[in-house]
């Protein structure tokens, strides 16, 4: 009878432990763009899990803020659950690494500056003159392209401290996706990339190293998540967007240039939302995907990253506002779910 209490007790822990509903870690790797809003969801998450009857063991999210392409390089080894990035990789690309792709969420890209009596949004800047800073061809703040946008401005007769990334990052490539659009001297010469070879610039990693960089840099200009931005205290420019108006970064403008593509058309979500339509629409938008195995059946690591993002996609919303971000709408979060079942076998 004792022997038999003991086998039970020990299929038991088995059946428990093979159980989706327990939780475990989470290991990933990638975006800095996203850390602010996955950090903030990770914390959420493990309160929610400490409150449950049964309180799991390690529910927590264990990510690293490495940036985009050394996340898709620890994924693709497979030395963490999910990688993080702000490029989407194509569906070929995909299919031969094994992998499969989802957007979790969208913020901003802003061009943050110091420049002394420059308060947020109050500096004009159009594509063009971005593209030219960096191509090292504006180098004062006095510039008469510059003084002709901010009349009202009195910017210092100074040279630009120009702060740009040091690392393989889907926010540089964003960035460079945009120039690339509006600057056909940038197009044919840098080009768009996770990493560019920048003819000009201070290099810095991550985005809280250029927040860090131009925070203690007077008269200097980088680009940065918004998020990070507003949390560094930084001031940051209006860009021109392509109807012609002058945008403030906010989760207002990144939502009129996210509400101007169909999801429904993009194979694995393949899109890019620099440069969108609309009057009202910020130009340096973008979306941060999580890329895990394709493996069926999903592993346990697999399992738990899914119900991480599933908590947070119909969850943390809220959060993701709070921090400037653009929650994905119900019918898309819908569709990933779809995705999920059809790609990896785990219903949504």
């Amino acid at each position: 009878m004792r022997l038999a209490l003991l086998a039970a007790a020990a299929a038991a822990i088995l059946c428990l432990s093979d159980s989706p509903s327990v939780a475990q870690g989470v290991t990933g790797a990638g975006s800095t763009f996203a850390h602010p809003v996955l950090n903030r969801w990770s914390q959420a998450y493990q309160r929610e899990q400490s409150d449950a009857e049964f309180q799991p063991v390690g529910s927590g999210l264990d990510y690293e803020p490495i940036g985009s392409q050394a996340g898709i390089m620890r994924v693709r080894a497979r030395e963490v659950d999910f990688g993080a990035t702000d490029v989407p990789l194509g569906s070929k690309e995909l299919e031969t690494l094994g992998l499969v792709q989802f957007p979790i969420v969208i913020g901003g890209v802003v061009a943050a500056v110091n420049v002394g009596g420059v308060e947020p949004g109050q500096l004009k800047l159009t594509g063009e003159i971005l593209a030219d800073i960096y191509l090292g061809r504006i180098k004062m703040w006095s510039d008469s392209a510059i003084k002709t946008l901010n009349p009202e401005l009195k910017l210092p007769d100074v040279a630009i401290n120009v702060v740009r990334r040091s690392d393989g990052s889907g926010t540089t490539y964003n960035f460079t996706d945009y120039l690339s659009k509006v600057s056909t001297d940038w197009q044919t010469q840098i080009g768009r990339a996770l990493s560019v070879a920048w003819p000009v610039g201070l290099g810095a990693k991550g985005n809280g190293g250029i927040a860090d960089a131009v925070k203690g840099t007077l008269n200097s200009i980088g680009y940065v998540e918004f998020a990070q931005a507003q949390k560094s205290g930084l001031s940051y420019a209006a860009l021109k967007n392509r109807a012609g108006n002058f945008i403030v970064p906010s989760r207002d403008s990144f939502q009129a240039a996210a509400a101007s593509v169909d999801w429904t058309a993009a194979s694995d979500f393949n899109l890019l939302l620099t440069d969108a339509a609309g009057p009202d629409a910020y130009p340096i938008v973008a979306t941060t995907f999580v890329v895990v195995s394709n493996a069926k059946p999903a592993s346990r690591g697999v399992r738990a990253t899914l119900d991480f993002f599933r908590w947070s996609l119909e969850k943390g919303g809220s959060a993701a506002a709070e921090l400037g971000y653009v929650p994905l709408p119900p019918a898309l979060v819908g569709q990933i779910k779809i995705y999920w079942a059809r790609s990896i076998g785990v219903e949504g």
